[in-house]
């Protein structure tokens, strides 16, 4: 019998004790598996290199830089590397920063311990983490660009576009839209690119932020 592929993981995160609960808890999961921790930036995008992860767990305050940058780094290096960022902070200007970085989805450390299986399982099926009225609480601080982003979608894309805003997974947009994953997987892709985003979690909060979503 076929089984799925173990999704793995790389915890970055400067309290050992915290990354090693992490690990615990993502271990008793079979179908996850915690493949480095790193507790700073160099050795986080250094253990990305080396075991080219499906999700990072990224703490953001780090000794030698913030988990931003980090994310930054690995995902131009590693654009299909999901990263989530675990903090303890709900600052408005921290997740900012994580979603132009290019990162999933936030969860908070005091979350971490009951979410972080469901987080991972969502981020690597390149689900967004986040709600939509936190987005929406995030809006106005996202950088405005008036490049006439997604002037150049088609309407497929914008269909797949709509979808992504409401939470749906890439799973649920191959069913309804009768694709193949591939396909969708495709869409995506061109979404996210011809919006300027390195997620899709930035792309739908680009195009909110550009009015493109407005009328959909």
């Amino acid at each position: 019998m076929s089984t799925q592929p173990e999704i793995r993981v790389v915890v970055v995160d400067d309290h050992q004790m915290f990354a090693q609960g992490l690990e615990v808890i993502l271990g008793a999961d079979p179908g996850i598996q915690v493949v480095a921790i790193a507790g700073t930036v160099e050795d986080g995008v250094a253990a990305v290199r080396i075991h080219s992860p499906d999700v990072v767990l990224m703490d953001y305050e780090l000794p030698d830089g913030d988990g931003a940058t980090a994310t930054q780094r690995i995902k131009s290096e590693m654009p299909e590397t999901q990263v989530v960022m675990v903090t303890s902070f709900d600052d408005e200007s921290i997740l900012v920063r994580a979603i132009e970085a290019g990162a999933s989805g936030f969860i908070t450390k005091h979350k971490a311990i009951q979410e972080v299986s469901s987080a991972v399982r969502a981020a690597n099926a390149g689900e967004a983490l986040i709600s939509p009225s936190m987005l929406a609480r995030l809006l106005p601080r996202l950088r405005h660009n008036p490049r006439g982003l997604g002037a150049d979608l088609t309407p497929r894309e914008s269909e797949v576009l709509k979808m992504l805003a409401e939470g749906v997974s890439n799973q649920k947009i191959a069913e309804k839209l009768v694709l193949s994953m591939h396909t969708v997987r495709n869409h995506v892709q061109n979404v996210i690119t011809k919006l300027g985003a390195h997620s899709k979690l930035e792309a739908v909060a680009t195009a909110m932020r550009e009015g493109l979503l407005r009328h959909s």
